[in-house]
């Protein structure tokens, strides 16, 4: 037991004494002893470990920086896609109101035929179905609009006013079989009736034409129950009238049903026959 300790106590001793000395040595050696040597070869040994965990982890370190960089990207993508929305449906609406600014320019410089009083109306509704061929227009009895009225916008006849309320009236539109037109073929002079079809051309009968139509004659209106001269549309078939049958043919419309908005009521027109049409049911 007593060997053991001294032999443990010895080798104790000793490490005391040479650690003393290598510190007393290495401080007179004003950095240029064994501890300076045993740091620099400490640095030599672990400076290539030191580069190949750099090697290593920097390009881990890279990867995560441009998975970061990569859901930025993604983030402000995502921000100018939205935006590039918010732009497009600003344009569209500034269309809008540009073709809306155009058609009323439109409307507004129309000539009412034969200078006949008139007011511009706008259309806010359509029928119940797309079976219904009218329209609802902002006027009404207050401006002076009654039933019988004639409707046009720049392209030419619209229809004519069957229902009417304090603001506001109801247009049933050429396109409607209960509207009839007594119309003129400009070309022949030749005058006969025009009748609507629904979504087809409308339909066209001279009774007691001498001369045949030919496509694209102009259509309008003789002045029966409109004014005369309001375009209607142009012959789609030329057409002749057979002995003891009447001529009939069909004609396109200059309106575009689906693109009314402006429309001008020709209130200075007196419509002294607005039931012969039979289009007073509401």
């Amino acid at each position: 037991m007593f060997r053991r300790f001294d032999r443990a106590g010895a080798l104790f001793i000793g490490l005391l004494f040479v650690s003393f000395l290598l510190a007393t040595f290495d401080v007179r050696s004003e950095g240029s002893g064994v501890g300076a040597v045993l740091r620099d070869g400490t640095q030599s040994l672990f400076a290539p470990i030191q580069r190949l965990a750099t090697s290593v982890t920097r390009p881990v370190v890279g990867f995560i920086d441009g998975i970061a960089d990569i859901a930025s990207l993604r983030d402000e993508n995502d921000r100018l896609q939205d935006r590039v929305r918010e732009l497009e449906t600003l344009i569209q609406d500034a269309e809008g109101l540009q073709r809306r600014l155009e058609e009323l320019e439109k409307i507004n410089d129309l000539e009412p035929p034969g200078e006949v009083p008139a007011i511009t109306a706008r259309i806010w509704s359509n029928g119940t179905s797309g079976f219904d061929h009218v329209r609802f227009i902002d006027r009404g009895s207050r401006d002076g609009v009654v039933k019988g009225h004639p409707v046009v916008d720049e392209d030419g006849l619209v229809g004519r006013i069957d229902v009417v309320g304090d603001n506001w009236a109801r247009v049933r539109l050429i396109t409607d079989p209960l509207v009839g037109v007594g119309v003129r073929d400009r070309a022949t002079n030749e005058t006969g009736w025009i009748s609507g079809q629904g979504t087809r051309p409308l339909k066209l009968e001279m009774f007691s034409a001498g001369e045949e139509v030919s496509a694209g004659d102009l259509i309008v209106t003789d002045g029966s129950r409109f004014p005369p001269d309001i375009p209607v549309g142009v012959v789609l078939v030329s057409a002749k009238s057979e002995a003891g049958f009447s001529l009939v043919t069909e004609v396109e419309p200059f309106i575009s049903t689906s693109r009314l908005d402006f429309v001008k009521v020709l209130v200075g027109w007196s419509p002294l026959d607005a039931a012969v049409d039979g289009d007073e049911t509401p």
